[in-house]
Order: C-alpha cells, then sequence, then structure tokens
C-alpha cells in the first residue's frame, strides 16, 4: 500500500520563451484555473541532487485547479531531467520524508533532490520518470504550508 495518500498538487514545465506570468495566463485561459500566486528564483538554503551538494534554482507559478494545487515550474539551473510529458511532478503531503523516500526507493523511484527552502520547507523529487512519466515530490505539512495552499484555494473562489 502506498504511504503517499492522495496527491496535492500536479505540476507542469513551464517551458518556453514567455515570462512565467505570460505561461500562467495562457494555462489559465485554457484551463480556467487560478488565479496564480507567483514565486521567482525560490530561495533554497540547500540542496543535493543524487546525493551531492548543488543548487536548484527555480520559479513557479501556484493556482488552484478544482479540488488540486496546480504549479507551473520553470528550472533555471540544468532541470532535473527530461520531462516526457510537460508533466514535471505530483505532490504529496507525507507523515514522514524518511519513510515516502524509502517507500519510493522500494518502488524503484530514486531520491533525485533532496532541498529545504530559506524558511525552512524541506522537500524531496523521487524519480518515477521511468514508470509514471514525472517526478514524485514531497514534503511534510508545516503551518506555513497548510496556510500557501489555504490562500491559493482561498484566491481561487474570490470572483475575478
Amino acid at each position: 500500500m502506498s504511504i503517499l495518500g492522495r496527491p496535492v498538487q500536479i505540476a507542469y514545465s513551464a517551458r518556453g520563451t514567455d515570462t512565467l506570468e505570460e505561461a500562467a495566463a495562457e494555462f489559465r485561459q485554457r484551463t480556467s484555473c487560478g488565479p496564480f500566486v507567483f514565486a521567482h528564483h525560490i530561495e533554497i538554503a540547500s540542496c543535493t541532487i543524487n546525493g551531492v551538494a548543488s543548487t536548484f534554482d527555480h520559479s513557479s507559478a501556484y493556482g488552484w485547479w478544482g479540488e488540486i494545487m496546480v504549479e507551473l515550474v520553470r528550472e533555471h539551473t540544468s532541470p532535473l531531467g527530461p520531462s516526457p510529458s510537460g508533466l514535471h511532478h505530483m505532490a504529496f503531503m507525507v507523515d514522514s520524508l524518511h519513510g515516502g523516500i524509502e517507500w519510493c526507493a522500494q518502488q524503484g523511484w530514486p531520491l533525485t533532490l533532496h532541498a529545504q527552502t530559506s524558511g525552512g520547507q524541506e522537500f524531496v523529487f523521487c524519480d518515477a520518470r521511468d514508470d509514471l512519466g514525472h517526478f514524485i515530490e514531497m514534503y511534510e505539512p508545516s503551518e506555513r504550508l497548510l496556510g500557501f495552499y489555504d490562500h491559493v484555494r482561498q484566491l481561487s473562489q474570490t470572483p475575478s
């Protein structure tokens, strides 16, 4: 049985030459999700990629789509790997990052990225691209993270 639970976020690669704002506006026009909250060059305090100290410079646009958060992610450093479907990752809030990492490893989805934001939020990406076509992102819930999810959800319920 999976310890991941239900996905809390679906994330797409924001590729191309458009700004993140332009990509989000087009995504919103096509899907009616949003509005989007933007975080440019998210500050990462520590990061390992494939077990080696590294950097992960990325920007994200966060919106709400039905019952799930949607993220448009743009990697500014070398991409973690090709995303064959345009789907970058599915995110899950787990009780234990360590337990989630172990469970993913048992599925053949190795830990690719382990990072912590400057605000203290730890998150990981496990590589499920061969089986699922995308990464699995996991983080433990925190008051700050849950508040952010609620904020983005509330924005989607406000008439625009």
